[in-house]
């Protein structure tokens, strides 16, 4: 049977490394797509689906990588897999949420710049 999901919150769409792994599985990726609360990777590794994982994902601003403690595999479709975060220590989750407002307002921003203004 197949499962349906909607998303409640909008992702961007990017283009940055991941690193996963859980007791049988460790492996990297790459986020296509992300927001507060999960985002898509596209991995060679196998992730069976209904797991849960820790992951570090690479953001360009900072050096250091973003942990997200628990994050649970909603869905796998050959390489791309869809994960929920369950669980993000803090500082972590206020940087992500920082990150992702600020690529919203820069996207934003840009649609708005690009946009004919309609003549007076």
């Amino acid at each position: 049977m197949e499962r349906s999901y909607r998303r409640e919150h909008y992702r961007l769409a990017v283009a940055y490394g991941a690193l996963f792994s859980d007791n049988a599985v460790v492996g990297e990726g790459k986020v296509t797509n992300l927001s507060v609360f999960g985002c898509t990777i596209e991995t060679a590794t196998p992730v069976p689906c209904e797991q849960t994982l820790a992951m570090r994902l690479i953001l360009p601003d900072k050096i250091e990588s973003l942990p997200i403690d628990i994050a649970e595999v909603r869905w796998v479709n050959g390489n791309k897999v869809g994960l929920k975060f369950v669980q993000v220590e803090r500082t972590a989750n206020v940087r992500l949420h920082g990150f992702v407002w600020d690529r919203m307002v820069e996207r934003f921003e840009t649609i708005l710049a690009s946009t004919p203004s309609p003549a007076s």
